[in-house]
């Protein structure tokens, strides 16, 4: 049985899929001492495969951790600001793992962390129907009407946005909590729907990625997903 290259790369938890198709058309990726130019080149794991001249960590069993993110951080890698970032903040005995989706650096809350590239591509994707709870608190009049409305979807700057759920939990003077739920998770979108009507986000915690749930977790806390537990949830939809 064979499989795209960028996929198999992506399996090894060395990067995202989208990172590894980049490397293969940047010419970083040899199979068998060839040079590979194709993302669709296919490989059946048995090859001699290399980037940059290392070979590949062998495959592990996929894993996923709970991480509770805390402000000011980067999810990414590298940042070209130098500023903080997730991976440079985690507990020490973590293998090299991969975001699913991302928190931006003012947002806290629950991050999924996995060591497969590609099970991280795939439970980004909104086909799965996968509910992002949120508890937002916005600065603003809050126009129930206007908060309804979101539920319809809606269109800023040309870029359509799903149906966004949003609750009052409390309201103190201007500042209001909302449980905010959505199940696309387009770059900023939160923030951004609440801006469209008049709300400025001052905090924002995220709170369950589909069946995954903060809970008690604490701040800059890892918690790994049992085998069992990763198996009953995600075994019939993914490959694992």
């Amino acid at each position: 049985m064979t499989e795209r290259l960028a996929k198999f790369i992506a399996r090894s938890g060395v990067c995202s899929r989208r990172n590894a198709e980049e490397l293969i058309k940047q010419k970083r990726v040899t199979v068998n001492g060839e040079i590979i130019s194709s993302p669709a080149f296919n490989v059946n794991g048995n090859e001699k495969i290399l980037i940059d001249g290392e070979k590949l960590p062998s495959k592990d069993i996929t894993r996923l951790w709970l991480y509770h993110k805390p402000t000011g951080l980067v999810t990414s890698h590298k940042d070209d600001k130098n500023r903080p970032t997730v991976f440079d903040n985690l507990p020490a005995g973590l293998p090299r793992v991969i975001s699913v989706g991302r928190l931006d650096l003012n947002s806290e809350g629950l991050l999924l962390l996995t060591n497969n590239g590609e099970l991280s591509r795939k439970l980004e994707l909104p086909s799965n129907g996968w509910i992002r709870r949120y508890k937002v608190r916005v600065h603003g009049i809050v126009n129930e009407n206007k908060l309804k409305s979101l539920s319809d979807g809606t269109t800023i700057d040309g870029i359509n946005y799903g149906p966004v759920h949003a609750v009052i939990e409390s309201t103190q003077g201007t500042n209001t909590w909302l449980v905010v739920t959505l199940s696309e998770g387009k770059n900023r979108e939160v923030r951004k729907v609440m801006k469209s009507i008049g709300l400025e986000v001052s905090r924002l915690i995220r709170l369950s990625y589909g069946p995954f749930q903060l809970g008690s977790l604490k701040r800059g806390e890892v918690k790994e997903v049992p085998t069992k537990t990763l198996k009953e949830q995600l075994g019939n939809k993914f490959d694992l």
